[in-house]
Parts: structure tokens; sequence; C-alpha cells
């Protein structure tokens, strides 16, 4: 039998409550150790989470979970988390289709508070529920851990500026993983931090504070001369005490994030402050794990890794690194394009520009509204400016697309990686919302390449054939086979004939080559199917509307919401035009969760709508009379 370790005897933070500091010790080596393997297997957030073990050890030592709340920002923190509260035995399944959440999921489980995919929400969050704990007379604390460079959003600031006012119980826990903020300035800020953490000084301090007040007529000056000092000693030394406190925080540390007893003993300092405790901690991102703490960026989000080297299974090219290389090629003929990124700079494929044109390459930080508002500005001076951002965190900034960018008819363009089917992370990262947004806003113009060749043709067009916003969007992972015959062109569709007008099955993106493969196999088996390939997929060319028109059975394949989607635009306008035959789209009808790559992966790419579903949607609209039905379905 395999020996017990003290990980696989934590059912709960109660069993965690029981160990003393050099078992928690051990324990928080083996949350390394076993997080190291599980996630060398399944792919996940690894240095971020190796950087929080003793912070999540801590938190659930000194806090009551689940009475007190704790609120994870940047969610993809919370692996630790999950281990100490009972769902080590699944955590083989992390990231898997009815496995568990790369992030807090409150359906998972009830010490997950709060939903946390995209960065800078957990201070607001946490003060909303502080409130609400207030109002309702309930006791407890609620905790924000924050950090992993959040702190760079603006919303974070919001809730810092609400929260401070408040008199509620609330503990902001700032992860210092020098992803963000200014260090300290040595040996006496730490001294000093350690001193004010501890739970006496704290009492001292009151009861003399209690006791130079009572002294008549010098004691309130007294008291109010030393308040002066030592705010300005604090101010002297911590460099980032002053500006939370001018929030209304009480400020404590920094703290070491990796000893056990200053964090314990600065949480139950935290406790004992009657107003909004900032708790400031230092921590290493990737700590206890050689590769990962050289190389934080690189572990941050990864696949299947070896453990012994570090190393991944090379990669096959992806629709991202064929980005990154076709913009590097264009903008050194053209020395007006510019490229963005929110902190993403290793996910979107901007290393090798930034290397190239560093004067030409911005990293924001966490702050996708400002970056579009940024890109206006760079266009209103001539330049050419291309934001790359995941699908998921463009919705961020819709408002500076619509009232900083489309009202004054600046170009931009939006590069938006991981549109579609984003099989690991869940219902925060799924890029299938950015396509019914764009579609409001005036000005937009909207192309889904299929393949790697596509790209780099859509992304010319984008950047020198559209005025406004142009949007090009790709999805994560590589191409599919580019089926026979097909020639990739800057026409914005293409128009496959079968001979009779039967059925005709309208898609684009990449799934456009299962959904050709299926047509092929139907017309072997004489059943005529013909396809039309959107590439600009808005606006819509009024030519595909005219040739829908003149089939018995439409179908529309779309790897993205339906409400709001190019299928139901369609729709739309098929009724408009008095069409009479039967019409059904296939999309994604709610938030989707995390897929099987299983059933998702095919050879160098994800998606959604394999050949068999797409032969079965089409034998289905062949054999069935109905007319124009909006037909969805949660999975595609």
């Amino acid at each position: 039998m395999p020996e017990e370790t003290i990980l696989s005897r934590i059912k709960s933070p109660a069993d965690l409550k029981q160990l003393t500091y050099p078992e928690m010790t051990a324990l928080c080596g083996e949350i390394r150790d076993f997080l190291i393997q599980t996630v060398s297997q399944t792919g996940g957030h690894l240095s971020s989470n190796l950087g929080v073990v003793e912070l999540t050890v801590a938190l659930h030592k000194v806090f009551d979970t689940p009475l007190d709340r704790l609120v994870w920002d940047v969610g993809h923190q919370c692996y630790p988390h999950k281990l100490l509260t009972g769902r080590m035995e699944q955590f083989h399944t992390l990231r898997q289709e009815n496995g568990l959440g790369g992030f807090p999921r409150p359906s998972e489980s009830e010490y997950d508070t709060f939903i946390a995919g995209h960065s800078s929400t957990s201070i607001s969050a946490a003060n909303g529920m502080a409130k609400a704990k207030t109002l309702a007379g309930e006791d407890g604390y609620v905790v924000a851990i924050i950090g992993d460079g959040a702190l760079t959003g603006g919303l974070a600031y919001e809730g810092l500026s609400n929260a401070g006012r408040s008199k509620d119980k609330l503990v902001v826990v700032l992860n210092d993983n020098r992803m963000s903020i200014s260090r300290n300035v040595g040996f006496v800020a730490r001294y000093l931090a350690n001193l004010r953490a501890k739970p006496r000084y704290v009492r001292f301090k009151n009861a003399f504070g209690n006791f130079l007040s009572h002294i008549p007529l010098l004691g309130k000056g007294l008291y109010n001369c030393l308040i002066r000092v030592k705010t300005k000693l604090k101010q002297a030394v911590y460099k980032n005490s002053s500006m939370f406190e001018q929030m209304g925080f009480h400020y404590l540390g920094p703290i070491d994030g990796h000893d056990l007893k200053d964090l314990t003993r600065a949480m139950e300092t935290a406790k004992k402050i009657n107003r909004p405790v900032l708790l400031h901690v230092e921590t290493i991102k990737g700590k206890g794990y050689t590769f990962a703490a050289e190389s934080p960026d690189r572990y941050h989000g990864v696949g299947k890794f070896d453990v012994e080297t570090g190393q991944a299974p090379e990669s096959a090219p992806s629709f991202s690194t064929t980005f990154g290389e076709c913009l590097c090629r264009l903008a050194k003929d053209d020395p007006e394009i510019c490229a963005i990124t929110a902190a993403m700079k290793t996910g979107t494929c901007l290393q090798d520009f930034s290397l190239l044109y560093p004067e030409r390459f911005f990293d924001v930080g966490i702050a996708e509204g400002h970056a579009v508002t940024f890109s206006s500005g760079l266009a209103c001076g001539g330049i050419l400016p291309v934001f790359a951002v995941y699908s998921t965190f463009l919705q961020r900034s819709y408002d500076q697309i619509l009232n900083d960018t489309s009202i004054i008819g600046n170009h931009i363009v939006l590069a938006i990686d991981r549109a579609g089917i984003v099989p690991d992370d869940g219902e925060t990262h799924q890029g299938i919302f950015d396509v019914p947004f764009l579609t409001t806003i005036p000005h937009v113009t909207i192309y889904a390449p299929f393949n790697f060749a596509e790209l780099e043709i859509n992304l010319k067009q984008a950047l020198y054939d559209v005025k406004g916003i142009a949007a090009v969007r790709y999805p994560k992972g590589g191409e599919l086979p580019c089926p026979a015959g097909y020639v990739p062109n800057f026409k914005p569709y293409t128009y496959l004939r079968s001979g009779k007008k039967a059925v005709l099955l309208i898609t684009y993106g990449r799934i456009f080559a299962n959904v050709l493969s299926a047509a092929k196999e139907l017309l072997r088996q004489g059943l005529p199917v013909s396809v039309l390939k959107l590439t600009r997929i808005h606006p819509l060319d009024e030519e595909c509307v005219q040739i829908a028109r003149r089939y018995s059975h439409v179908l529309f394949f779309e790897e993205g919401s339906r409400r709001g989607g190019i299928g139901e635009y369609l729709g739309s306008r098929l009724m408009a035009e008095r069409f009479s035959g039967s019409y059904r789209v296939r999309a994604i009808e709610d938030f989707l969760t995390t897929c099987s790559t299983a059933s998702t992966n095919f050879s160098s790419g994800y998606t959604g709508i394999s050949r068999r579903r797409a032969e079965s949607a089409m034998r289905d609209a062949f054999r069935s009379g109905r007319k124009i039905t909006m037909r969805p379905s949660s999975v595609v």
C-alpha cells in the first residue's frame, strides 16, 4: 500500500486546523509535488499556483471557511485551495469535461464563492459580500486575494476606493509576486512589518492610544502628534502603504508569503482590526520547481510536460504563432504598424515583435478597455495599431470600441485570439460572444479565416482594405487539413455548388474543413449538398443572401453564440426576403463549460463540429420539410 501523506488526510479545512507548523510545512511540500506531477499530465496554470501554496494553507488555517468567504482574483491561483477543500481525488480531471474547473466554480463546491476567470474582480465582489454580511447581521470575514498582475486592472482600484470607506469585516490580501507593484526598501521595512503584524502590538497600540486620549489637556495633542510622526515614517519606509491607507485601509506588510508563522500571525492581526485591512504578501511565482521559478511566464499556462526536463512536446504551428510571424513581416515593410497587448505578450505570440520593434510594442497591463482607447489614440496620429487579445477578454472593452473608436471613425485592427470554442478553461474563457457584440457596433468589419493562409490574407485586408474597425478572429491551436481543390482567396465568400439546389450548408472559420468533408460524403451517397463558406462574416455580402434563397433547405453551422450570431442574422434576412424553405441554425445556446479535448481535437486543432455531426444534421435537414427554424444546441 502506498504511504499515507498529510495531503491525503486533508478532506476539509477542519483537518488542516489540527496540524502543527512542522506538519503544515511538510504539507506545503506535498502540495507542490502533487501539483507538478498532476499538471504535467493535465496541463493548466502551474507557476502561479506554486507561488500561493503557503498563503492558501495559512488562509484556511486562520479563517473559518466556508463561513468566512475567500474570493480569488485571477482564479487560476485556486489549485491549492481546491486540494484543501476536499477535491484531491478528483484533481486528475482538472480542465476536462465533467471534471474540475480550472477556476473557482460555486456550483462545484461551497468553498468556491465567486467565479473568477477574468482579473481584477475580487475586491469589488468581496466588498459586496462583506456588505451583505453586515446587512444580514451575519458573522464572519470576507477575504479577497488579488495579485499576479491583477492590480494593473482599473476595476481593482474602483473596488479599493469603495471598499476602504466601509466598516465591514473585509481583508484584502495582495499577493505581490513581482508582477505588478514595487518592492519595499529593505530590512527595516520587513522588521517593522513583522512587528506591526503581531496581535500583541495591535492590542498595545489600542491600549496606549486610549491611555493618551484620557490624559487631561495634553493627551489628545500627544496622540495626534504621534500619529503624524508614525504616518511620515511609514511613508518613508513603505512605498505602497500610503496609497492604500489613503483609500481607508489599514496596511499590514510586506510579509514573507512563504513563512507560515508570519502569515498566520499577520492574518490573526487582520482579524482584530475593526476596519478593512490590506495585507501585503510577497511570494515567488513558480516556487518549488526550478524551471517554473526561472521562467514563470513560460509555466504560467502549460500543456503536458516532462517533469524531469521541464520540456513539453514540440508544438505544431498555430493560428497564434502564424499571426505573430505575419505581423512581424508586415511591420518590417510598414513602420506605422504597432502592436498592443494587455499582459498577454506570450499568449498572443507577440514576443518576437517586441524584440524586433520594441519602440512599436506596447504592453498596457490587464487593461483591455485602455488598450482599445490607446489604440484609437494612436490611430488619431496616423499609426496602424493592432491590438492582439483573447476573445473572452475583449468583452471588457465594448464601451471603448463603441464610444472611443467607432463613433470617431478611427481605424484599428483587433486580432481576436481564442475565438470560438476553447476546450480547457471553462465558462469564462470561451470565445463565443465576440461576434454578437461586435456586430451591434457600426463600422466594424469581421473576418474569420479558415486556415493559416487565409489568416495572413485577412490580416492584410484588415490593415489596408478597411476603414473603421477591422477584426480578424481565429481559434486556439492549429489548422485542419485543407480540402482538396480549395484555394484561399481575397473574396468575402466561397460558393461550392454541387448541381441541384436542394441542401445548402453555410459556415465559417476552421470548422469549414469538417463541414466540407461531410458534404462530400453525402454527395457520394447521392445527396446533393452545396457549401457556402464565409470569410468576411460581417458585413455579410448581399449575394450570400441571394444564394441561400435559391435552396429548399439551408443549414448554418456556427462555433459561437446563436443569439446575435451570423446564422441568426442571415435567418432574419431570409425571412425579410420571404424565403419559403427550411432554415436551421446549429450553434451554442448557453454558456459552454469545459469541453472534452478528446471529442473536439482534430489532429492539430480544436473544433466543436465534427464531420459526423455535420452529416447527421444535413441528413435531418434533407428529410425535413419544415420552414424557417432557429434550432439551438448547447453543444454544437
